[in-house]
Formats: structure tokens, sequence, C-alpha cells
């Protein structure tokens, strides 16, 4: 017969090995709830990633132009966007918005979706997908500066050291590309750049309001806006003649809207609520890197050694920028 203390040292024993248990069970779910976090978030980035060659393979199908395609893109991810927008401003808790907030909005969405997206579709006719990606991944770093000058943001030395890094990267497959198949790479890489400058500004105005509506609500809202300026900018250019196409530019169009736009951002904020912005940000870094694997394939572009260099310096000055930036949210 057990005495007290043989009898509550057994309990003890059980307690701690249940305890380890579900310290067990608890660590398994939190491990398979970040490889799913990651998983989500890789594909989002390759779904941006694509974006880049699904143009390139549009322009190379029909003489279509930028704000066409840019037009048919918006119209087909509107529904989505609108439904996510409604379904938002259902909650009993949402914020309602005033003048000032419509403002911004309208704002935002003009320069971080349409005017963004429009350089970029525009410079795409005269610059290679791999380094239209590697431009607009330089946007951090925009953020960086921007802030330095507008809010007096100290630039720390990792920071100095990691912009260098990008942009001797990003001259050194500019220059790689000066062979003679673009003509006007200097028009195309100042457009891109253009369009990642946008999204830089658009990235600096967008804290606030998201502070007030949330993530999902706030890309809803501005992404419709985009959407019906684009239509109003395709109206004025070309009136109602987009039913014209041949029937692969809507299947390029499609795709774009549900593979590189719609699909990538519920799998982004799904891998961001499971991993955290930080992370999120550093497994996106492997959107350029898929860019240049799929203008390879599907292209038929150069990949060469300097060219790869060249990538792998802007890669790991952007990486280190979002990892600083990361660590601080965090």
């Amino acid at each position: 017969m057990l005495d007290a203390r043989d009898y509550f040292a057994n309990v003890a024993v059980q307690f701690t090995s249940i305890n380890s248990v579900t310290n067990n069970m608890d660590s398994s779910v939190e491990s398979h709830r970040r490889v799913i976090g990651s998983v989500f978030v890789l594909f989002a980035a390759l779904g941006f990633s694509a974006k880049a060659v699904l143009i390139k393979l549009a322009y190379a199908q029909s003489a279509v132009d930028s704000i066409t395609l840019l037009a048919l893109r918006m119209v087909m991810v509107l529904p989505f966007f609108l439904l996510a927008g409604w379904w938002s401003a259902k909650r009993v808790d949402s914020y309602r918005l005033g003048f000032r907030d419509w403002l911004s909005l309208i704002l935002l969405g003009m320069i971080g979706y349409y005017l963004a997206s429009f350089l970029d579709f525009q410079g795409l006719l005269y610059i290679s997908a791999g380094l239209e990606r590697l431009i607009l991944f330089l946007y951090p770093t925009l953020v960086i500066l921007l802030s330095s000058l507008i809010n007096g943001t100290r630039v720390s030395q990792n920071h100095v050291i990691a912009l260098v890094l990008s942009y001797v990267g990003i001259s050194i497959v500019f220059i790689e590309n000066m062979s003679g198949e673009y003509p006007q790479l200097w028009l195309g890489a100042g457009l891109v750049f253009a369009s990642a400058f946008s999204f830089a500004i658009y990235m600096m105005g967008s804290g606030v309001m998201i502070l007030k509506l949330g993530s999902a609500k706030y890309t809803a809202y501005t992404m419709s806006v985009a959407c019906i300026v684009t239509s109003l900018h395709f109206l004025v250019a070309h009136g109602g003649q987009i039913i014209d196409l041949p029937i692969d530019i809507y299947a390029i169009a499609f795709l774009m809207a549900l593979i590189s736009t719609v699909m990538p951002a519920f799998f982004m904020n799904a891998g961001i609520l499971r991993l955290g912005a930080g992370p999120a940000s550093i497994i996106s870094s492997a959107g350029p890197v898929g860019t240049i694997a799929l203008a390879y394939f599907f292209l038929g572009e150069q990949l060469t050694r300097v060219q790869v260099f060249g990538a792998l310096l802007v890669l790991t000055g952007v990486f280190a920028v979002t990892r600083d930036k990361s660590q601080k949210r965090i």
C-alpha cells in the first residue's frame, strides 16, 4: 500500500508526463502552422512573380497596349475585391469612414495600384521580365530613403550597406542588359523604377489607414478604387473596343487576375497570419528568383553569371533591409 509521499510522487510523475505530451502537441501544432504559413507565402511570392512573365507573353501574342491589358486584369479582379470590401463592412466593429478617410483611400488606391501598375505594365514593353522584377523589388529601399527625407528617420549603418548592395546589384544587371536586345532600356527601367517609387509612397501612406480598417478591408477598398480609375483611363483612351481582342489575351488576363492578383493576396494574408510580417517578408524574397526562372523557361530570356551575381546582390540588400525592419516590428 502506497503512503502519502509515494501517492503524491506518482501524481507528480503523471502530471509531468501529461504536461510533456501537451507541450509536444502544442509544439507540433505550432510547427505545422508555420510550415503551412511558409507554403502560403511562397505560393503568393511565386504568383506575384508570374505577373511580369504573363504580361510579356501577352505583348508577344498580340499588339495589345498596356492600359488595355491592365484594364482587363482590373475588371476581372474587381468583383473579388468588392465582395471582400462588402464582407468586411458587415462587421459590427467596422470603422466608419469620414471624408478625409475616403480621400486618403482614393489617393492611395490611385498611387499604389493604378499608377504603379500602369507604369509597370508600360515599362515591360521595353525591358526583360527579370530586370523588371528586380527593379520593383527595390521598393523597401525606397521606403527607407523616403522615410529619412520626409520623416527624418535615421538611416543605420546596416541600411547603408544594404542600400549599396542593392543598387550595385541592379546596376550590374542593368549593364548586362545593355546588349542591344532592348534599345529603349533606359525608358523601360525608368518607368519601372517610377512604379517602385509610387508603390513606396503608397506603403508609407498606408500605415494609418490599415490601423483604422484592417489589412483586408483596406486592400479591398484601395484595389477597388484602382480598378475604377483604370477602367476610366481605358474608356478615355479606347472607348469600348476591348471585345475585339484575341481569345489568348483574355486567357492571359484571366490567369494574371487569378494567379498573380487574387490568389496571392489571400495566400499572403493567410501566411502573415500564421508567421508574422517579418518571416513572411523574408520568404517572399523568393519572388524575383521565381520571375527570373519563369522568364528563362517561358520567354527565353538570357541568364548569365553576371546577371545572377547582380541579382544575388539585390536580394541580399533588400533581405537585409526587410529583416531589420521586421525585427523592429516584432
